[in-house]
């Protein structure tokens, strides 16, 4: 099985759901000499299947997938925010009907999960991670019975240890500065605080696994010092959202380059989990969103789609870390060569 140890290159592109991880970027960056990623998250067992299949195309190296680990919610505090989600989308009416959009009703949603664990059974890859929560136990079992290493994303050290507790081959360690959604195991978690290379530091104090800082990495200096705290390579997606081979929005892409933009914030108006956005008018003006995802994803979805098709970057999400202002208009290898120095 894969290890982060493995890499010429100790480069790992993040998984970001919703567009930018293209089969095409996750090639680059494998062919440059890390490992890339696909995000399975909000995809269909089936569309995921036929990015395997273009990526396979594209690389003969190894790459990975990524999944949402489902979070079902059924006692009284899930039962107070779905009516607080009901009152969300009610204040979110104005908008969507300048845009002419339904918002529509909340339901029940695993993600695909289990067909998605059967294809990556089925048709295995090297590589499969997994966020907003622990795979289980069971689900760890079955990728390493195929061959597959399994790295699991955590936010803390509690984390860390219960993940080692359940067979993982290594650690994906998401400080604050990570862009896009936190890795945490409940959407009501509060914000963790602790710095990329101060958590991975304490993570690889009590838990002997490999490795991987994830949360603000830009540059080859940011990769030299995670490995100098003890990380075996970095995973970045900020740094990848710029070049050619990403499927970022235009709308993204314009922000990333707006000097209107000057801060981040991590929030959960657009989808009901903490992420780390660009701050604009919609994180201004909801700053005590539900805390329910998928809920909230699926309530504002045609209202963040239509504002991205409009270029009004005031009313969609901008998922970006906090060294943004560094990300470049280069090919996804150049980055790499960027990164490792």
């Amino acid at each position: 099985m894969i290890t982060p140890s493995d890499l010429a290159v100790p480069v790992v592109a993040a998984p970001m759901a919703g567009g930018p991880s293209t089969p095409a970027l996750a090639a680059a960056v494998t062919d440059a000499g890390g490992v890339g990623f696909l995000a399975a998250g909000n995809k269909t067992a089936d569309a995921l299947a036929a990015q395997i299949a273009e990526t396979r195309t594209l690389t003969s190296g190894p790459f990975g997938v990524n999944l949402f680990v489902p979070e079902l919610r059924e006692d009284d505090a899930a039962r107070r925010e779905i009516k607080r989600v009901e009152a969300y989308r009610t204040a979110l009416t104005d908008w969507a009907d300048e845009y002419g959009v339904d918002l529509p009703l909340p339901h029940p949603d695993d993600d695909d999960w289990d067909a998605k664990l059967d294809l990556l059974e089925a048709d295995p890859v090297p590589v499969v991670s997994f966020t907003f929560g622990l795979p289980p136990a069971e689900a760890v079992l079955r990728l390493h019975a195929v061959g597959t290493a399994v790295w699991a994303s955590v936010t803390s050290v509690a984390d860390a240890v219960v993940a080692a507790s359940r067979g993982v081959n290594a650690l994906v360690v998401q400080g604050t500065e990570a862009g896009g959604h936190r890795a945490t195991a409940h959407c009501v978690d509060v914000a963790n605080d602790a710095s990329t290379i101060a958590l991975v530091a304490a993570v690889r104090w009590v838990v002997d696994l490999p490795v991987i800082a994830a949360g603000g990495i830009m540059d080859a200096a940011g990769v030299h010092d995670a490995i100098m705290a003890g990380a075996s390579a970095a995973q970045c997606g900020t740094a990848f959202l710029l070049t050619p081979e990403a499927g970022t929005s235009e709308v993204l892409r314009q922000a990333l380059v707006n000097d209107e933009f000057t801060d981040t914030v991590v929030t959960r108006a657009f989808t009901g989990r903490l992420a780390r956005s660009l701050a604009n008018r919609w994180t201004a003006e909801f700053t005590d969103a539900p805390a329910f995802y998928p809920a909230v994803h699926q309530v504002t979805s045609p209202l963040r789609a239509a504002a991205a098709q409009a270029g009004d970057a005031q009313r969609v999400h901008l998922w970006a870390g906090t060294g943004w202002r560094q990300a470049r208009t280069e090919p996804a290898a150049d980055v790499v060569a960027h990164l490792a120095g």
